[in-house]
């Protein structure tokens, strides 16, 4: 049944361990280069989430076969760099702007006509940053807005190789010109401005893709052969994130998440956390397909407030929502900023949070990149909406943990696109 509402009351602790599902950004990639790749590929510790269900469906629809085996694990047999078939419908990625925007890469390499559309939040989110660096490799792209929004109409092929220096740092962009780069003429060299994440490179590297990475400079060459193997995909740090923030604000805590992918492009919660007075440890570190994985340990913390913004922000774009809540509850003032990026994710996310936290009692001044919150010992229950954002929806949630009487979440079906275990997961160490 859909989560269509959460209704939590306030928690004096957190106790156990926690096992998270496998990370949504390496499990897109993870669909992708199985896909592409030259035969039968084991993926484990797949994301359950409707937005990898997403990535996965496309590729059937062009001929992939993918057999689940268990509830995170599934054999894909490969079909080559050009093995997938012209699609007799429209790809629909749902709410997902990883998928869309990753297939935006893949699809300008096929020979072939395809249509890729989503749902009404999704194809009003911006997709010119794509689209312009895929029309300058030869990609026949089409859409509203002269190719800003989707619906996106994609003839491929006749792909030449270029350098590229992006403005904004971002994985997906990259992510979608290095796979078009598989198809192109030539060297695709893409240059970022700070460090994005960089899940791409790691899994290229582990199956034996000669990806050249230097710095913040990416390079591909075409024709790159990407081989069959066996991926293990981490415990996702982005829904870690949530319980980390939960774990610190609830009295007397002490809970351990298993397995957590710790990619340093994506640990920024951890070091903003950690600056802020968290009780924060990594422990049994190992690697896992390319990528690092730890244990966490967390422990209830006093937390202050301080200032988050720079080069930090591209590490924590997607946990900043539940770094949001704990500053909420933190001793003195946290200022964000340089995160523009959030108005234009699921919903506005600056916007939706200033909103959701007022009402809960917190004091939050919105600036057009950013917000300024005014910590406060504890908040009131409220109803809240989640503005149809998973992440705003499990942010809210944890947020009523540390909230007097009764917090009500509405609009939660959303979740289900990342996290449909997100409350069993919570319940289950809710002492």
């Amino acid at each position: 049944m859909p989560l269509e509402k959460i209704v939590i009351h306030e928690r004096k602790c957190l106790r156990g361990e926690v096992t998270l599902p496998g990370d949504k950004s390496i499990s897109h990639r993870a669909i992708i280069f199985s896909a592409l790749s030259s035969g039968t590929v084991i993926v484990s510790g797949l994301s359950s989430g409707e937005d990898n269900r997403r990535t996965a469906k496309m590729f059937e629809l062009m001929g992939v076969t993918i057999k689940k085996k268990g509830p995170s694990d599934c054999v894909i047999q490969g079909r080559g760099l050009h093995g997938l078939k012209e699609p007799q419908a429209v790809l629909y990625a749902g709410n997902s702007g990883t998928t869309m925007r990753l297939m935006a890469g893949v699809l300008s390499g096929q020979p072939f006509f395809s249509v890729m559309s989503g749902d009404d939040s999704l194809n009003a989110r911006p997709m010119q940053r794509v689209v312009a660096p895929l029309r300058l490799m030869g990609a026949q792209i089409q859409g509203r807005d002269d190719g800003s929004y989707a619906p996106l109409a994609i003839k491929g092929g006749n792909l030449c190789a270029e350098d590229f220096a992006i403005p904004v740092a971002s994985a997906q962009v990259k992510s979608a010109l290095l796979l078009a780069g598989f198809y192109a003429q030539g060297t695709t060299v893409v240059r970022e401005p700070v460090k994005s994440r960089d899940h791409t490179e790691r899994m290229l590297q582990f199956l034996g893709v000669p990806v050249v990475v230097n710095g913040t400079e990416v390079s591909i060459s075409g024709g790159a052969e990407i081989k069959p193997g066996h991926i293990a995909i981490p415990g996702d740090i982005s829904s870690a994130a949530f319980f980390i923030v939960a774990g610190l604000l609830a009295k007397d805590s002490a809970i351990v998440l298993r397995g957590v992918g710790v990619n340093p492009t994506r640990t920024g919660i951890i070091d903003i956390l950690q600056n802020m007075g968290a009780d924060i440890v990594m422990v049994n570190m190992r690697e896992i397909s390319g990528e690092p994985v730890a244990d966490i340990e967390v422990r209830t913390s006093r937390l202050k407030g301080i200032a988050i913004g720079g080069a930090i922000i591209p590490r924590l774009i997607d946990e900043l929502p539940v770094i949001a809540v704990a500053a909420a509850f933190a001793e003195g003032t946290t200022v964000i900023r340089d995160a523009s990026e959030l108005r234009v994710k699921e919903s506005d996310r600056i916007a939706a949070l200033c909103a959701e936290l007022k009402k809960l009692g917190a004091h939050v001044e919105e600036r057009e990149d950013g917000m300024v919150i005014q910590g406060r010992e504890q908040l009131s229950g409220a109803v809240c909406t989640s503005h149809g954002d998973h992440r705003v929806a499990m942010s809210l949630a944890v947020a009523g943990l540390g909230a007097r009487g009764e917090t009500v979440v509405e609009d939660c079906a959303c979740i289900k696109t990342s996290f449909p275990q997100f409350m069993e997961k919570l319940k289950s160490i809710m002492q």
